[in-house]
């Protein structure tokens, strides 16, 4: 690696680390906790991409790849594995059963809306849906799970009511905790892909910020975030529903791909702004980036091969040749 882009990455990883930092001081995580777990990840890293086919890889090997000593790499390696599996299919799970609620048709109202759904019984059931799109798990499991993270409420003593459109546990940190897990890594995992491609069969992956919106602005632009990404959302997945093998098993082909879209807003306050020219201005109006042109871009310009328009080093958007 060269130096150069060495000192991207540590940088990169440094201004990474520091939002996840603070949710661990916050949730009482110690260094050392975070150490084993950064080895851990690493150890079994190695082992995974490194591995010779038909050997085991030694802790020589891992050693030396790592630059841990070999008592060291024994040490992690007998560490519990930090993967929590069951948490992730609690998540999905429940992800899908409110899926099926919204866009399902058997379990809409004369008005195209989810229905209010008895809770046993044939038909349009809450015990129907989860034996649709739950799998084999209890429909009073997911039920309770539900309730707990305020996603349905109770419409009579035999009925449920859907309230959100999506599995978010606002309530419980910890499920929160586990949405960060999965989240974040497929957006890594993206950036990842597309620093490897080097624009070839890249992945869509865009952001858009301007740096000196006044606080008035803010409620609506939340507002119009969440409205706009819940249809792209609801839509798209009405599309990959309708190509997945579980939920229509008529889909046929080869090999089996997980893959989806995700949509999250952020902001940052930046301080009281002068009302003077330049005072707090930020060195970008407002720009559109992402991980294979390195740098931001003008807004209104797609930069990966394939969408339209291209960019040069500079940031300059042009139109593809």
């Amino acid at each position: 690696m060269s130096k150069p882009v060495s000192e991207s990455l540590i940088s990169a990883v440094g201004r990474l680390l520091r939002p996840l930092a603070r949710i661990l001081v916050r949730n009482g995580i110690p260094y050392r906790a975070f150490s084993d777990l950064a080895k851990r990840v690493y150890v079994d890293v190695i082992a995974d991409e490194s591995e010779i086919p038909g050997r085991k890889l030694s802790i020589s090997r891992i050693s030396i790849l790592t630059g841990l000593s070999r008592k060291e790499v024994s040490r992690v390696l007998a560490l519990p594995d930090p993967r929590n599996e069951s948490a992730t299919d609690k998540y999905n799970r429940a992800a899908r059963v409110i899926s099926g609620w919204v866009r399902d048709k058997d379990f809409k109202d004369e008005r195209n809306r989810p229905a209010d759904l008895s809770l046993e019984g044939s038909g349009q059931s809450f015990s129907s849906l989860v034996k649709r799109y739950g799998g084999d798990v209890p429909a009073r499991a997911v039920l309770d799970e539900l309730l707990r993270v305020g996603a349905v409420e109770k419409a009579g003593p035999r009925a449920v009511r859907l309230i959100h459109h999506a599995y978010i546990p606002r309530s419980d940190e910890a499920g929160m905790l586990e949405i960060l897990g999965t989240d974040v890594r497929d957006l890594i995992s993206t950036i990842d892909h597309n620093l490897k491609s080097k624009g070839r069969e890249s992945f869509f992956q865009r952001k858009v910020a301007y740096d000196n919106l006044p606080a008035e602005a803010i409620v609506d632009l939340r507002e119009r975030a969440a409205q706009k990404g819940q249809a792209l959302l609801e839509e798209l997945d009405r599309w990959l529903a309708q190509h997945d093998r579980d939920l229509t098993p008529s889909v046929s082909g080869a090999g089996r791909v997980r893959a989806g879209i995700g949509v999250y807003y952020f902001e940052e306050d930046l301080g009281t702004w002068a009302g003077s020219p330049g005072a707090t201005r930020g060195r970008q109006a407002g720009t559109m980036s992402c991980a294979v042109h390195p740098g931001p871009h003008p807004i209104m310009v797609p930069c990966h091969p394939g969408h339209g328009t291209v960019c040069d080093q500079r940031g300059k958007g042009g139109n593809k040749p």
